[in-house]
């Protein structure tokens, strides 16, 4: 299998990723003669790092904000990525651009993390409509008899996501009427990459519900922290990170990365951040933020 010119990470900013850490480790371990840069292309320079990167025979992955854009500007789209409308990994075919989404394998994994495996009769409230959220809702698309109420700031972007997914998707209102009744809360929003602020409150979050943070740390995001300390079953990103990488190693190299290797690269063991069993306790409360806007 011919090598990729390039190995790269597109989006604005990239400088929290930790996509480099572990995909330069897996191709370490591979013994493969590349390395994984992150590139950070604002919005108006997308189109000439594209013509650069096909010129190059680039392969990679796509996040926020570009994982739409990037898929309209694709020569082909896989079936997922086309279920989706975004793309978050890519690979040259000759002088053709292929897109794939690998997000939607990563949030499965996520979600086998934390419950098992997935859930029937789910009730997902969805915070957030961009690339990540039409993702989750591709995976729960598989999910029997389940259904999704979206909640995001932008307007536009959640009627695309409802019109993309009809039978699945409601749209609400307010963040609490999203949250009323629901058995998953999931953040597809960049709330918690930085700061202290929580996407929503834990006290709007119904007892049982499971909650989900497609934001990542190193050391979990505070809104994990909190929702385990207050019996939530929950987890951050980073098993769906890791697990989308793996996807797309595959799709570049024909061959599955070393994924407990990928995981030593930041010290950081496959169980280690797997969440607690679940007690009771205080509810955990925390400031919300106002910002809310949708990932990708």
């Amino acid at each position: 299998m011919k090598l990729p010119g390039r190995l790269v990470l597109l989006g604005h900013p990239v400088r929290h990723s930790l996509s480099p850490v572990f995909q330069n480790a897996a191709l370490r371990a591979a013994e493969i003669p590349l390395t994984y840069e992150a590139l950070d292309v604002p919005p108006h320079a997308l189109a000439d790092a594209l013509a650069q990167l096909r010129a190059g025979r680039a392969a990679g992955n796509v996040t926020v904000p570009h994982k739409a854009a990037f898929a309209e500007a694709c020569d082909r789209l896989t079936a997922l990525a086309t279920r989706t409308g975004a793309v978050n990994t890519f690979w040259c075919e000759g002088s053709r651009v292929v897109g794939d989404n690998t997000d939607v394998a990563g949030f499965r994994a996520l979600v086998t993390s934390v419950l098992g495996s997935a859930p029937d009769e789910a009730v997902v409230a969805l915070l957030g409509a961009g690339g990540g959220a039409a993702a989750v809702c591709a995976a729960v698309e598989g999910w029997k008899g389940s259904r999704l109420i979206v909640f995001a700031r932008n307007r536009s972007r959640a009627e695309q996501l409802r019109a993309r997914f009809p039978r699945l998707v409601t749209l609400a209102a307010t963040a609490a009427e999203a949250l009323h009744g629901s058995t998953m809360v999931v953040n597809a929003t960049p709330v918690g990459l930085s700061g202290d602020e929580f996407p929503v409150a834990l006290s709007a979050i119904p007892r049982d519900a499971a909650v989900m943070d497609l934001a990542y740390r190193p050391d979990l995001t505070p809104w994990v922290v909190a929702a385990r300390r207050a019996g939530h079953r929950a987890a951050d990103g980073l098993e769906m990170l890791i697990a989308q990488g793996a996807e797309a190693f595959e799709r570049w190299f024909g061959r599955a990365p070393d994924i407990v290797r990928e995981h030593r690269a930041y010290d950081q063991p496959p169980q280690s951040r797997s969440p607690p069993r679940r007690r009771t306790g205080r509810r955990g409360r925390r400031r919300c933020s106002r910002r809310g806007q949708s990932a990708g």
